[in-house]
């Protein structure tokens, strides 16, 4: 395998999804994690939820943020929408992984002279499995297609990739060292996989070649959130 370059610091490697009902709640999750977690992802349910505003708070406590947008739309369109958001500081951004989407969004970022957000551009959804793309139409093995997507997303300008652990090894040596390889679908051994169909633990995603997990459920449904927290930077460590 092709190690990672990115120095990535530990913490920053565990990214929890701020995937709650209301503001109100993700607030209240933010202060019970404190230190343990640094870095945060808004996703659609946030983002229409009036959770935008959660940027800035977020900021505010020297956190990093996440924008789960998935943003897909003409290119235009898409130019446009990463225009504004390079204005906000956020860290990470998803586009669809069609090259021409991932391209405006690249191109936007660099004519607005920023240098965020990273362009992470999304190959194949975690809750797919190979019958859901038969049911598609697509006929390609699904881990083919993964790197497929990724290398064309690579081509476009994207700075990383969203990838299931399991597809995080070939990824790893098909994009090189420096592109981010950021892994969804995290859970705990004895945790349940939910709508999730392609899922490890955090360290296994790691020594597979992922740079950063997202982790939800696992830390959300938690009784001691921050002790949750804890162990998986721990499973990361032990990883690294």
């Amino acid at each position: 395998m092709t190690p990672s370059r990115l120095d990535v610091p530990l913490r920053e490697r565990l990214i929890v999804a701020l995937d709650l009902p209301r503001v109100l709640d993700a607030r209240n999750m933010v202060a019970a994690l404190g230190d343990e977690v640094v870095f945060y992802k808004l996703g659609l349910q946030q983002v229409f939820g009036g959770g935008l505003g959660l940027v800035d708070e977020l900021f505010r406590l020297g956190k990093k943020v996440f924008l789960d947008a998935k943003l897909t739309d003409i290119a235009a369109t898409v130019g446009n929408a990463v225009t504004n958001i390079s204005r906000s500081g956020a860290e990470f951004l998803t586009v669809t992984g069609d090259a021409p989407i991932v391209r405006a969004a690249a191109d936007a970022r660099s004519k607005a002279g920023a240098r965020k957000p990273l362009i992470l551009a999304v190959t194949v959804l975690t809750s797919l499995d190979q019958q859901d793309l038969a049911d598609m139409g697509f006929s390609m093995p699904l881990e083919d297609l993964v790197a497929h997507r990724a290398l064309k997303a690579k081509e476009a300008g994207a700075d990383g990739v969203i990838a299931s652990g399991f597809e995080a090894a070939k990824l790893r040596a098909l994009l090189g060292p420096d592109m981010r390889i950021v892994t969804p679908g995290i859970r705990s051994a004895d945790s349940p996989k939910d709508d999730q169909k392609r899922v490890m633990t955090a360290g296994e995603a790691i020594r597979a070649g992922a740079d950063h997990v997202v982790v939800g459920r696992d830390i959300l449904r938690s009784p001691d959130p921050a002790k949750k927290a804890r162990a998986i930077l721990d499973d990361i460590a032990g990883a690294l």
